[in-house]
């Protein structure tokens, strides 16, 4: 892409009226604008970042056998008295239609997907079934001052698994568990399998977290071995892990990134889902459910990887993979050459598919181009102007030093990079 032809939505400032870090440098580099509290437009190089992350997420869950669906944001009233969720909720969107009836807005699907398998599930020979969708939720969040890590309209990937035992769901759980380690680590991020409250979902879930200097949640963990618990959930002990007895317990802040609870009947019941086993009788259908926020891992990106000068992305989720700037001068015939070149560098990278956004604008400077392409963190720099004459200067943003190449070596490193 020709960054002329990218709206600059690039400021030389952070913004004044945000207090996370993740937000005030998405705003500033571009990536997200700021309508109200709790709510983001993603601008074009957000928004190349953010199906990124939603397409790495939607790889693994696929490969669990999950069948991707998409439910309505909007849903009645009734659905959710029947769970007791209308007035238990408190982050509820409640709103009241010209036909006078009262409809919520989706912070959760629970009381949207039972119903919908109770068209799909009879009997045993149609478990297990496991449905999830990509989709904005709504919630009211009473503080949402935290850029994108706590919106009150958020993109979220829920899953939904259905099942005829105990043994099939605690399977699937682990299963589960182990494709969210491997999105993580795909995303570069350490994230801690952290056990926690349930909430208005179960006794008892778990949570991925990711360690944070300004985390929402604190996390008590061993630094010997797996112990890890939400705080808030936390039994106050002598100080030794409840696990290998070690004196190794710390405490850290973190923020969720992902999250896994079994349902057990808890919607099945109110809704009867049931099926009929092998001799006809009729049992409850067991559930789990399980969460990634997507926006909000992209905001935990902008606040793992990033230094003083803007963003460093993970090269799988950048918005581009390779970030190609002309540097002009005052000399108009060699500013020619140094654009004709730069062109043919782009047509090259280009037709082998590779990712780029080539900054030819001839109004900015070149301290510009550098300092907004430092902000705006794409993985790979080069650079052509009169000082490289018949190289490319070949710079990875998350180190210092910038090398002279040729483009064939250069080719070599970018399909080398992770």
């Amino acid at each position: 892409m020709y960054q002329s032809r990218l709206p600059n939505f690039i400021k030389k400032e952070f913004p004044k009226d945000e207090e996370s870090y993740n937000a005030k440098i998405l705003v500033r580099a571009g990536f997200v604008d700021k309508l109200m509290a709790g709510v983001y437009t993603y601008l074009p190089l957000g928004l190349r970042v953010l199906e990124k992350i939603t397409n790495l997420v939607r790889e693994e869950i696929n490969a669990l056998g999950a069948q991707e669906i998409r439910m309505p944001a909007l849903s009645p009233k009734e659905n959710w008295q029947r769970t007791g969720r209308w007035e238990s909720f408190d982050a509820l969107f409640k709103l009241i239609g010209r036909d006078k009836k009262e409809y919520a807005l989706g912070p959760t699907h629970e009381e949207i997907v039972v119903p919908l398998s109770q068209k799909a599930i009879f009997s045993y020979k149609d478990l297990p079934l496991a449905l999830y969708q990509i989709q904005t939720k709504f919630r009211d969040e009473a503080r949402a001052k935290a850029g994108l890590l706590r919106g009150k309209e958020f993109l979220m990937k829920d899953l939904y698994s259905f099942h005829a035992d105990q043994k099939d769901l605690d399977s699937f759980y682990e299963k589960v568990s182990f494709a969210y380690k491997r999105i993580f680590q795909r995303l570069g991020l350490k994230a801690l399998k952290v056990e926690a409250s349930g909430g208005t979902f179960s006794k008892y879930s778990h949570e991925f977290q990711v360690f944070l200097e300004n985390g929402e949640d604190e996390i008590v963990y061993c630094s010997h071995c797996s112990f890890a618990q939400n705080k808030e959930i936390f039994e106050e002990n002598k100080g030794y892990c409840p696990l290998c007895r070690s004196f190794s317990l710390k405490i850290g802040r973190a923020s969720e990134v992902g999250n896994i609870f079994k349902l057990g009947t808890n919607y099945s019941h109110p809704f009867s889902l049931k099926y009929k086993d092998k001799e006809g009788k009729e049992n409850l259908v067991l559930m789990g459910c399980y969460g990634i926020g997507i926006s909000r891992l992209m905001g935990v990106l902008a606040e793992v990887f990033h230094d003083q000068d803007g963003l460093i992305w993970p090269a799988n989720v950048a918005p581009f993979k390779v970030h190609l700037l002309a540097l002009f001068g005052s000399n108009k015939k060699e500013n020619r050459k140094i654009l004709e070149r730069a062109r043919q560098i782009y047509k090259k990278l280009t037709a082998l598919k590779i990712e780029v956004l080539f900054d030819e604008r001839l109004d900015k400077s070149a301290g510009e181009k550098l300092v907004e392409s430092d902000l705006i963190g794409i993985p790979l720099r080069l650079v052509v102007s009169q000082k490289t004459k018949d190289k490319i200067e070949f710079k990875e943003r998350k180190k210092k030093k910038a090398q002279l190449l040729g483009l064939s070596s250069i080719l070599s490193k970018i399909n080398s990079l992770k």
